[in-house]
């Protein structure tokens, strides 16, 4: 979302409510969470996910795209806690150095695109599914558009609580929710191939994030994490170049409520919000521009490599820090 699209209040009041939720997750996590054989796998999935949200996929036949979110990706892999934290850490990263993303909107995209997959879709779809024995493509594919679809009307009602009259509720309702649908089930076939993969390497890490249990000290993830390393390489260096350059499925909403998929903000705190965000930036829209107006980049995606790297680093340090201070509490309440 971008700041245009929200009110101060409906922007202060969605920043509130992701950082109660962030702040339960870190409360829940637990010391298994956060072995040394989990800490890579967050790192890198991590990395990944941030990649995978550069690549807009056509949605054939409405001159929209779509890309990943992949909160259920990360929760089916680490564990539906570690996976909000993981994913507000990308979101972080993509709002701060990469103008992606409204910096007043970051409360409203945490929610919709991290804690609603992770902490809703996932625990309430996922989890049932494949403890009944269900299938992991059914799993994923439900869990995948049910999160979509919660994100995509969450955007719709907190546009509508900000009262952006150029956006009428109903009309923006039926545009979000289809769109968001057909993008729902590309990401769950794309989330349902990643995790087929990892199961076929590694089963064990799939089902330690479902029991929420250490993996097991006799199981080697090197090759895994190598695996996982390399597709986000190619991802962020590579196919990244191909994304597609249709609008996404909020742009294309916006464009065929109001006829534009730019919406000016008015008023003083959205002016310093992207004076600041314009000043921290590194890549501002995933690009550097030189001074002829043209991309630097070319040939090769600096931006989504280094992208990933931020991610892997800021998630990979989370997740330590977090284990210390919950090693640390263990330790005092056994003395």
């Amino acid at each position: 979302m971008a700041d245009a699209l929200l009110s101060p209040s409906v922007a202060v009041a969605m920043y509130a409510t992701s950082i109660s939720a962030v702040g339960y997750a870190i409360h829940k996590i637990k010391e298994d969470e956060l072995t040394e054989k989990r800490l890579p796998i967050m790192a890198v999935t991590g990395a990944l996910v941030f990649a995978a949200q550069m690549i807009n996929f056509t949605i054939p036949g409405t001159g929209s795209s779509g890309h990943i979110v992949g909160g259920i990706l990360l929760a089916a892999l680490i564990g539906g806690y570690p996976a909000l934290l993981t994913i507000a850490s990308v979101l972080i990263i993509q709002c701060l150095f990469f103008a992606d993303g409204g910096l007043l909107a970051l409360g409203c995209n945490i929610f919709n695109m991290g804690v609603l997959p992770c902490l809703v879709a996932y625990p309430l779809v996922f989890k049932p599914l494949r403890q009944k024995g269900k299938h992991l493509a059914l799993a994923t594919i439900s869990a995948t558009v049910l999160g979509l679809q919660l994100g995509a009307f969450s955007v719709v009602l907190e546009t509508f609580a900000s009262g952006i009259t150029e956006l009428p509720f109903s009309t923006f309702a039926l545009l979000m929710q289809p769109i968001h649908l057909a993008i729902g089930i590309v990401e769950g076939v794309v989330t349902v191939a990643i995790l087929r993969f990892v199961y076929q390497m590694r089963p064990e890490i799939l089902a330690s994030a479902g029991q929420r249990v250490a993996i097991s000290s006799g199981i080697s993830i090197k090759k895994i994490i190598v695996a996982l390393t390399l597709i986000t390489v190619l991802v962020s260096g590579g196919l990244s170049l191909y994304a597609s350059k249709n609008p996404d499925g909020l742009e294309w909403a916006i464009a065929r409520t109001t006829g534009t998929s730019e919406l000016e903000a008015q008023g003083e705190i959205f002016s310093v919000s992207s004076a600041l965000q314009e000043s921290l930036a590194i890549f501002p829209d995933y690009e550097l521009i030189n001074a002829n107006g043209k991309s630097i980049f070319q040939n090769i995606s600096i931006p989504g490599i280094v992208g990933s790297i931020f991610a892997c680093t800021l998630v990979g340090a989370a997740g330590i820090l977090l284990a210390k201070i919950k090693k640390g509490k263990r330790t005092a309440t056994n003395e």
